[in-house]
């Protein structure tokens, strides 16, 4: 692999673990090499990432690989590169990954300055993907343009967790301790060595590339690294005065160098400059498909299930009062009702209000969808309704998109009290939700 990693060809590719053949290298960094790699029996292309384990053993980075393997594999999301499996033999770790082909998005900054829509649009994703991590305790540590890669759709991922931390890693007060990061995009109180909280550090780090993106060049840059940190902990920088009004507003509070007064990322996601819609070319397949369904055209009746549906969508016949919960990846939820389906349709369509989701609907399926971007893009949720006789009906509820975690929250404290009265109870039952 080495000799084919020095001339480049891939007129022979070494076949790695019975699965992968790998091709040309793509790049290589202190401690890894990074290949194209097909796997033989789907055909689909991977980024494969070969790291030396002598090499990391001998400088003691064995607990970073770790991190990065665990970090990886807890945090799946659309902005988030992913995580395929991970091998080794004797002498080397392989990280099947996700391979991104549109290069980093420093090369783009390095062309010049970002449009404000533009740049807009991939701070939107940085901070979809922030936040997701944050919500599992995950901090990055460093964050810059050099980890944010681009896909063929021009879509924003987020890479590189090696210096991540989990919330494991916390001090008793809360705080974490070490230094690491690329020292123009840390943040003051990491330099001060005095302890710091990791998702505060990380919306610093968010800011600073903010800036990048629309000046084309650093906020805080200095020849003497600590004239530069001095920068840094003073919050010493200014706009250029091409950056709009509302830019320059959030910079300044995503650049604010005491923590505690910095801005959150439900605050950013407030801000109007954030809020601004995203282009129609960056919308998601999901939003897509909202859009495109259409409830008075696929009206019809809910479908009457035989008794094989009533078996495939109960689990031991068990057509509860409760809501059954099944811990299956699309999240699904199921309860019946004596009500008919338009009563259940009205009920949804009052859920959705109270939280401002959008709607569509025909007579047996309801659509909802988040109006504000959440963890993983809007949140959608799917509503079909089966009957099971003319008066006895089964409604089945899912995730359609978003985040299981913001789907659970909703079904906790939207969904379930607003169904409570129209869920049937069997005479044994009481007729509680539980």
């Amino acid at each position: 692999m080495k000799k084919m990693a020095e001339k480049g060809k891939t007129d022979h590719p070494a076949l790695l673990h019975g699965k992968y053949e790998l091709g040309r290298m793509l790049g290589h960094g202190t401690f890894a090499k990074v290949y194209h790699a097909r796997h033989v029996t789907t055909g689909k292309s991977v980024a494969m990432k070969v790291v030396g384990k002598e090499k990391v053993i001998r400088v003691g980075m064995m607990e970073q690989i770790q991190r990065e393997i665990s970090v990886m594999n807890m945090v799946k999301h659309p902005n988030i590169v992913e995580l395929h499996e991970v091998m080794a033999s004797k002498s080397k770790i392989y990280f099947a990954m996700e391979l991104v082909r549109g290069g980093e998005l420093f090369s783009k900054v390095v062309q010049g300055r970002l449009k404000e829509d533009l740049a807009r649009v991939y701070f939107q994703q940085l901070i979809s993907a922030v936040d997701f991590c944050h919500s599992r305790g995950v901090y990055h540590r460093d964050l810059k343009p050099e980890n944010l890669l681009l896909d063929e759709d021009g879509n924003l991922k987020v890479t590189d967790f090696g210096l991540s931390a989990f919330s494991e890693h916390l001090k008793q007060d809360g705080l974490l301790y070490t230094t690491c990061g690329t020292p123009a995009y840390v943040a003051p109180e990491v330099i001060a060595k005095k302890g710091y909280d990791g998702s505060k550090a990380d919306i610093w780090s968010c800011g600073v590339i903010l800036y990048v993106l629309l000046a084309g060049f650093l906020p805080f840059q200095d020849d003497n690294l600590v004239a530069m940190y001095r920068k840094i902990y003073r919050g010493d920088f200014k706009c250029p005065p091409w950056f709009s009004s509302e830019a320059r507003r959030l910079i300044t509070k995503l650049l604010d160098p005491n923590p505690s007064s910095r801005i959150t990322i439900s605050k950013i996601r407030d801000s109007s400059w954030f809020k601004k819609s995203i282009p129609k070319t960056v919308r998601t397949k999901e939003e897509l498909e909202f859009e495109a369904f259409n409830g008075d055209n696929k009206s019809s009746k809910p479908e009457t299930l035989n008794a094989f549906h009533i078996i495939s969508l109960s689990q031991g016949f068990d057509l509860s009062p409760l809501f059954e919960e099944k811990k299956r990846e699309e999240e699904e939820l199921r309860f019946a009702t004596t009500r008919p389906a338009s009563s259940v349709i009205s009920r949804l369509e009052e859920v959705a209000k109270s939280v401002k989701f959008n709607v569509k609907k025909s007579e047996s399926k309801v659509r909802l969808q988040g109006q504000e971007c959440g963890r993983k893009g809007k949140l959608a949720i799917a509503a079909d309704i089966f009957a099971v006789t003319p008066s006895f009906l089964v409604v089945e509820v899912k995730k359609d998109n978003g985040d299981t975690f913001e789907y659970n929250q909703f079904c906790s404290k939207q969904l379930r009290p607003a169904l409570q009265d129209i869920v049937w109870t069997s005479p044994a039952e009481k007729p509680t939700v539980a």
